[in-house]
């Protein structure tokens, strides 16, 4: 009897090959192991919608948690695969259960940095926000007048600090970089939302190092920076960026660079053995990378099982994200990485505008806050290989649509 496809993570990336696998008609049986108690979940509400209330946990769920059995998939969920054995094409579990696979895909995300025990890192009332639980655990704590303290300058940060402002609390942001967003865009971009967050009430410190944490009694009370000002803080977010969870995949001698590295069908250094999502790190235009977005784990995971049917198919997707900040909407096409130029082209509508990268003479991304048509045009026409020039971008008189065809 043949052995099932076994999945360990339960997140984006697992779900996608579990829905494609179902809808090719593949009668491999599949065996998905997650360790947080619930089924596959969305993550970008997290820092959104879902921490500020307005949306409830199972409108999360990438598909009903009964869907899975109703598909014949075996599933424990609140379990955590500690091993994999190559040779016996086996993993185990936490509590020493042993499952054979023929065909194994890890899916297994990535996790948050957090700030050294030395510094503060391990005090109570200071969060990362990756999972629900982390959500549940922090939300009861964001209440009118309470003093959050962001450390990251990122879209999480960001992203959190909105939510927290909505909801009435005093929200001062760290960045020990020269700008908010500094490793993923612009200044334009960074400009424009550091405007947008200053308009809104936040206090955000660029160039400014956290010296460490303060305490009472091991609750967080405050931060020091390293000028010697205090802050004070009822509670903190790191938002510091993340690691791939890769443990299991260097501990069985897989290949591993900043993530487990796979080939252009997701397949790691064991031709037995996918990865998809957060962990994993691929090439793209002779470049290694490691993204973190739902586009690329969903769109991973889709291939993989359309691979183990048999499609003659790589990855290539072109990469796009998405962010929402009070009333903006940002929305990201390509990816920036080795820029030369940008072109800022205003929007269509008052307090919109995109920002469109250029790597010599080739269009490669696009940042489009409040342009949802400078997204979509920049999207049809990057993923075309079309390079219109900087001029005919910059010229509000063009049609972008003309230029997508």
């Amino acid at each position: 009897m043949q052995e099932p496809i076994v999945i360990v993570g339960a997140g984006q990336a697992a779900a996608s090959f579990a829905s494609r696998h179902i809808a090719l008609g593949n009668r491999t049986g599949l065996l998905l192991i997650g360790d947080e108690p619930e089924p596959p979940y969305q993550r970008p509400p997290l820092s959104k919608k879902y921490m500020s209330g307005e949306l409830e946990k199972e409108r999360l769920f990438i598909r009903p948690e009964q869907w899975y059995s109703e598909q014949g998939i075996t599933t424990f969920f609140g379990t955590r695969v500690v091993a994999i054995e190559r040779n016996r094409k086996q993993v185990e579990t936490t509590n020493g259960d042993t499952f054979g696979y023929d065909r194994l895909l890890l899916c297994t995300g990535s996790s948050p940095r957090k700030l050294p025990a030395a510094i503060g890192g391990d005090l109570a009332g200071v969060y990362t926000l990756r999972n629900i639980a982390d959500v549940e655990a922090m939300a009861p704590e964001f209440q009118p007048g309470r003093k959050l303290l962001i450390v990251g300058g990122g879209y999480i940060g960001l992203e959190a600090a909105a939510v927290a402002r909505k909801l009435g609390l005093e929200v001062t942001l760290l960045e020990m970089a020269e700008r908010i967003l500094q490793r993923v865009a612009a200044p334009e971009t960074s400009d424009f939302f550091r405007n947008l967050h200053q308009g809104h009430g936040v206090d955000i410190r660029e160039s400014t190092q956290l010296a460490g944490l303060l305490e009472d009694s091991g609750q967080v009370v405050g931060a020091e920076l390293a000028d010697g000002e205090q802050i004070q803080a009822d509670l903190v977010l790191v938002g510091i960026g993340a690691t791939p969870n890769s443990e299991l995949a260097e501990k069985c001698g897989l290949d591993c660079n900043n993530g487990i590295v796979v080939n252009d069908i997701c397949q790691t250094s064991d031709p037995n053995i996918y990865a998809a999502g957060d962990c994993s790190n691929f090439l793209r235009n002779g470049q290694s990378i490691r993204l973190e977005s739902v586009q690329n784990a969903a769109d991973q995971g889709d291939l993989i099982a359309r691979v183990l049917a048999g499609e003659d198919v790589r990855y290539n997707a072109l990469p796009w994200f998405w962010s929402d900040q009070y009333d903006c909407k940002l929305q990201i096409a390509g990816l920036n990485i080795g820029y030369t130029e940008i072109v800022l082209r205003p929007g269509t509508k008052p307090g919109g505008q995109s920002i469109w990268y250029y790597a010599k003479d080739r269009l490669i991304a696009v940042d489009a806050m409040n342009d949802p048509l400078a997204y979509a045009m920049g999207r049809k026409i990057i993923s075309a290989g079309l390079h219109p020039s900087p001029q005919q971008i910059a010229d509000t008189g063009v049609d972008l649509k003309s230029l997508a065809k």
